[in-house]
């Protein structure tokens, strides 16, 4: 193909608003009972084939225990040997094809979800993972469309990175897709990290074995019939929803492993390396590891912090899909004025907080994902009722009769160490320190001490000194840091998301810095006229 090809400028996808008596409302409306009526059958999608292996699981909503989904078919040894047999086949072909080419499926899938299958995809977010709608529309819909498309153009930037070339000589960079295949392995509580996570190392021209969380397979297997639907090819990406283990153990113990890409716990992550570095010399090649992982995100409140805008963003930021963000507010240190302004009107809106069926739209929260999750969360609601040095403000209640709901808390925490400020919950719990106005100082680095992860934080403060003076005192301790803003909500092109320390590998979805991790790159240098003398000029005399 002869031309400058070019990816058509991206911009974020709007989020609609589902108001009362609109059309999109009423489509989405009509497309979650239907889902709700007629139950859904996912087998594994292996070299574009469906494969029904018969270890049927069921799909369940969390806010309503007696609602099946549908089922799924989950894979054994025998289907991951078969995917990536048909995931080698793909490569052959897929790692040739022209860049402009595969860019072509996604930003077709892209299309395709933002029209004609924003209904299924949203509704099945909502119904599997109990996401409002509005939660629903910025992760499965916008975020991921924005992925899809914004990564096209990285991918761009990145193909047109050329090196100089001296006179006489053609010096070219080609930017390869690995050896191998990437292992994608993908959380519950975002359909679009799904989508991303498989699809950016594809777009490179990877080859990809997907296993979705076996809470979230609803979604994920509409997401994978999108891409289907956009073009991509068979193998590319093989969908092995399973037992976690199982299938671990028989990717990572093969030579053709070239990466991994992953969404989820620390502790997973890490047993993930100690593996694939107790495996090293077994690999074709040195795999890449690019992982997000836990947070124990903060908010910090200088004396100066407007409490009203404090308060909403302790709310969004905690509360906001049951606290099951990586990004969620989970602490916050509030000095003493501040408190005394705020505390009445902060007790009165969590309380205030509606919470059941996300398919009633005027829930703000729906249930916790599974029984584990209830289980984690409730015990530490019931240890804080009878704790020392801490106090249950509002909340505290859970119910597990209909789904698997917590109330959202707000405790007291007069102990800044206390359990709840110091590891990760992944709940609507947010625990808060008030401090003396006069130790700013002290706690900004007690906010940095007290956790070990770095993924997002937030500074409130109308002192534009002190927000300076907080950005430098907690540089290493979020990827992603927030100033008078709820520390989540990152959009793809404008934050892009990660975090280092026990957060991950900062790689940054959502940007350049992601894609490069999926490519070996090889420089090329033609020399026109290559030299026929091995002599050099300053031999020629003693």
């Amino acid at each position: 193909m002869n031309g400058s090809i070019r990816i058509p400028a991206p911009i974020n996808e709007p989020v609609r608003g589902y108001a009362p008596g609109s059309a999109e409302k009423a489509s989405l409306k009509a497309r979650l009972a239907e889902l709700a009526a007629s139950p859904t059958e996912v087998p594994c999608i292996i070299g574009g084939e469906e494969i029904r292996t018969g270890d049927v699981h069921e799909i369940v909503a969390p806010h309503d225990h007696s609602l099946v989904l549908g089922t799924y078919h989950g894979a054994g040894p025998e289907h991951v040997a078969r995917a990536i047999e048909a995931s080698r086949e793909a490569w052959e072909t897929w790692s040739r094809m022209a860049w402009v080419d595969r860019a072509a499926v996604f930003l077709r899938a892209a299309d395709l979800l933002a029209g004609p299958w924003r209904d299924t995809v949203n509704a099945s977010t909502m119904l599997g993972q109990s996401k409002t709608v509005h939660q629903a529309e910025i992760d499965a819909a916008c975020e991921l469309v924005d992925f899809w498309r914004f990564n096209c153009h990285f991918a761009e930037g990145i193909y047109a990175d050329q090196p100089r070339s001296a006179p006489g000589m053609w010096n070219r960079s080609e930017y390869r897709p690995l050896e191998g295949f990437i292992y994608a392995v993908s959380p519950f509580n975002f359909t679009s990290i799904g989508g991303n996570l498989c699809g950016a190392p594809a777009l490179l021209g990877n080859v990809v074995l997907w296993k979705p969380s076996h809470t979230a397979v609803l979604s994920n297997y509409f997401v994978m019939r999108v891409l289907e639907a956009a073009g991509l090819p068979p193998g590319v990406i093989n969908f092995i929803p399973g037992d976690s283990v199982a299938i671990t153990d028989a990717l990572l113990d093969h030579p053709d492993f070239a990466g991994l890409h992953f969404t989820g716990s620390t502790g997973v992550f890490q047993m993930f390396w100690q593996r694939i570095g107790g495996g090293i010399a077994n690999y074709r090649s040195y795999p890449r590891i690019v992982g997000e992982t836990g947070g124990k995100d903060f908010i910090v409140a200088h004396p100066s912090a407007d409490p009203d805008a404090l308060r909403t963003a302790m709310i969004r930021g905690a509360f906001e899909y049951q606290g099951q963000k990586c990004s969620a507010a989970s602490r916050a240190y509030v000095p003493e004025s501040v408190w005394a302004v705020m505390k009445d009107s902060l007790v009165a809106e969590t309380k205030g907080i509606a919470m059941g069926d996300p398919t009633d739209f005027r829930n703000f929260m729906g249930a916790v994902i599974d029984e584990k999750a209830f289980r984690k969360l409730s015990g530490y609601l019931d240890r804080a009722r009878d704790a020392d040095g801490v106090e249950i403000l509002a909340g505290g209640g859970h119910d597990d009769s209909t789904g698997w709901f917590i109330e959202p808390t707000l405790l007291l925490a007069h102990d800044p160490k206390y359990e709840t400020m110091c590891e990760e919950l992944f709940g609507p719990i947010l625990t808060i320190h008030v401090y003396p106005d006069d130790q700013w100082e002290q706690t900004l680095e007690l906010c940095d001490t007290t956790s070990p992860y770095a993924l997002t934080g937030a500074i409130f403060s109308e002192d534009r000194a002190a927000a300076r003076h907080a950005m430098d005192a907690l540089r290493h301790a979020a990827g992603n840091f927030y100033v008078n803003d709820k520390p989540t909500g990152a959009v793809v092109g404008q934050q892009p998301f990660g975090g280092s320390r026990a957060s991950g590998t900062n790689d940054k979805a959502g940007s350049a810095m992601n894609l490069l991790r999926w490519i070996s790159a090889r420089s090329l240098k033609e020399t026109f006229d290559p030299p026929t003398d091995y002599r050099y000029p300053f031999m020629g005399e003693k």
